[in-house]
């Protein structure tokens, strides 16, 4: 008698929404997770509900249904494109069914969405009390008002970007210490009505700032940066400080005393920052500063810049673009071959003194180099460089005219 043949099995019947979810997270690709949820309704439920990231564009009925399929989204990307973005783009409304409809949300951003104002923000504080991170970047409306609602609703905010909010001032800083205490990480460039006074009730609440961007804060000086360093001494990785003119000494001799773990430090256009400090700061961080961007710095000269290469040997990106006074001899001590030297970046544009000559005592102890900006260096030429037979790393980019795309970890 032949075998009886065994029913069809299933799978649906076999396996349960928890084995398929298994099943889901070991997809690596989005691909594959999109391809999932088009065997089956139930399988499509499960993909829905398990998605954790979320990229769209403006629309209230659209956002409406998509919180309705996805349940458990955490981060939601509403940015629009500088170049291509469109009219009137993310509003109040949406930010109202944002509020309403993900709840779960922990990261939200919103870059260039120049139509929302105080009143979406407020809903969005309302909302969403488990908000994590937002970027408002160039949301160019918002003011105190609707930013301090998300303060006082999202109490555990730990990153805040807001690049190009021109109405932002010390308000906000003082919301954010009254109610954001696990506040690690604030963009605030170009916020020029923001003070020392704002950046030292800042860190009376929030003291384990991480990174910390005011470049072009005019009105930030050596009282408030000196404030941060010694209350955020033990957390702070990244300052940027980009044309901060009213930034000196000062204010990097108290880097150097409390901030020993700094990685990235922007002074690019701190024109009172002088040989001294930066000697400190050398010495002081000589184990964690990594990027280090002081163009326009018009004090600064070889004796600092030789510490600088010198002592801090986990070194990656250098910007000492416009310091007329650096030469040669800024690089005559890497002739010993005992410093071990990591630099990827350098960029000296617009230094005069500088010659094939230096940076052929630089190439004799750095074969990590991958990008070196020398334009506008009249001693520096393509022609001089080939004449003098200087051998570069394989794949470092000699940028001698402005043709090559610059790296972006300075900015």
């Amino acid at each position: 008698m032949a075998d009886a043949v065994a029913p069809p099995v299933c799978i649906n019947d076999t396996l349960t929404d928890d084995e398929l979810r298994s099943i889901l997270s070991r997809l690596e690709s989005d691909k594959d997770k999109e391809v999932f949820g088009l065997v089956c309704k139930r399988w499509l439920h499960l993909q829905s509900t398990e998605r954790k990231k979320l990229s769209a564009r403006a629309g209230s009925h659209m956002l409406s249904r998509m919180a309705a399929r996805f349940t458990r989204v955490l981060e939601l990307d509403l940015s629009q494109s500088v170049s291509r973005s469109f009219y009137p783009g993310v509003t109040d409304s949406d930010l109202a069914v944002i509020a309403e409809g993900f709840k779960c949300l922990k990261v939200l951003k919103l870059q260039n969405c120049k139509a929302i104002t105080d009143r979406g923000l407020a809903l969005i504080g309302g909302g969403l009390p488990s908000l994590q991170s937002l970027d408002a970047s160039y949301c160019r409306k918002l003011t105190d008002k609707g930013l301090s609602a998300v303060a006082d609703g999202c109490h555990d905010l730990r990153s805040l970007h807001l690049a190009g909010c021109r109405f932002v001032t010390d308000g906000l800083l003082f919301s954010l210490s009254r109610n954001c205490k696990n506040l690690v990480e604030l963009g605030l460039q170009g916020c020029t009505n923001i003070s020392d006074s704002g950046l030292a009730d800042l860190v009376n609440g929030c003291q384990h700032i991480r990174f910390l961007d005011i470049n072009k804060c005019s009105n930030v000086g050596d009282v408030g940066i000196s404030k941060v360093a010694e209350v955020c001494s033990s957390s702070l990785k990244t300052l940027k400080l980009l044309d901060c003119y009213k930034v000196g000494d000062e204010s990097i001799f108290s880097l150097s005393k409390f901030c020993k773990n700094l990685e990235t430090l922007i002074i690019g256009g701190c024109r009172d920052v002088s040989d001294e400090s930066i000697k400190s700061l050398a010495a002081a961080c000589k184990n964690s500063l990594k990027n280090l961007r002081m163009d326009w710095c018009l004090n600064i000269s070889d004796s600092s810049l030789s510490c600088i290469l010198t002592q801090c040997k986990n070194l990656e990106a250098l910007d000492i673009g416009c310091c007329e006074e650096v030469t040669d001899t800024a690089f005559e001590d890497l002739r010993n071959g005992e410093i071990e030297f990591s630099l990827k970046v350098l960029k000296i544009s617009n230094c005069p003194k500088i010659t094939v000559s230096g940076i052929n005592m630089l190439l004799n102890q750095c074969s990590s180099l991958e990008y070196l900006d020398v334009r506008s260096c009249p001693h520096v030429t393509k022609a001089g460089c080939d004449e003098a037979g200087l051998v570069f790393p394989e794949y470092c980019k000699v940028n001698f005219t402005g043709s090559l795309s610059e790296p972006d970890v300075l900015v």
